[in-house]
């Protein structure tokens, strides 16, 4: 009988690790500078800030939208989902897909949401450190409406996209904490990591 509490209780513990999600604290940052290894350790801030602005939200959080908007800002849900489709573009500029305009997004949930964003920003972090310096050139944000076909440098993914997502990020930690709901006080971004 304790053979099988105890394995049990290894298989629930491995299914829990085996399901973490990826930012909870901000990996090692690599051991040489390069222009790849800096593209990836933005994409690592970002992803530790989502995690952190976007875990342990309650649906009061997730409905809120700033008073006096007139219907003209955007929910911290609809605010997640727009991080969400910026994720969508990074990912696909590393695998050289174009964006394609009008096409159908999947209703997801918040915590697909959150899930998806976060393995986005972990995959393309680690092709990011993979790649060369050389291979950034080729990274480039492709739009397609149509047959008209719209390409941007990896630059406009860092002042675009990515900045982007983290000025947004930025939002939904403002809107947590008018919803009553702040922002883990422990989280140190600067350390990349909770506080003791």
């Amino acid at each position: 009988m304790n053979k099988v509490l105890i394995t049990a209780f290894l298989m629930i513990s491995f299914l829990a690790t085996a399901q973490e999600l990826p930012y909870r604290q901000i990996p090692e940052y690599p051991s040489s500078y390069t222009g790849a290894n800096v593209a990836a350790r933005l994409v690592d801030g970002l992803g530790f800030r989502y995690y952190w602005a976007t875990e342990g939200l309650r649906d009061e959080d997730l409905k809120f939208e700033p008073l006096n908007a007139g219907g003209e800002a955007r929910t911290s849900l609809e605010t997640i989902n727009h991080i969400y489709d910026l994720t969508v573009i990074l990912v696909n500029a590393i695998n050289k897909v174009p964006n394609i305009q009008g096409s159908p997004k999947p209703a997801l949930t918040f915590t697909e949401l959150r899930k998806k964003t976060l393995e986005n920003l972990k995959y393309s972090s680690d092709k990011l450190k993979a790649s060369s310096d050389k291979d950034l050139e080729s990274y480039k944000i492709i739009f397609k409406n149509g047959d008209t076909i719209t390409e941007y440098p990896f630059w406009n993914e860092i002042n675009g996209p990515v900045a982007d997502a983290v000025w947004h990020v930025g939002q939904v930690v403002t809107f947590r904490r008018s919803s009553g709901n702040p922002f883990n006080s422990k989280v140190s971004v600067l350390q990349g990591k909770l506080r003791e």
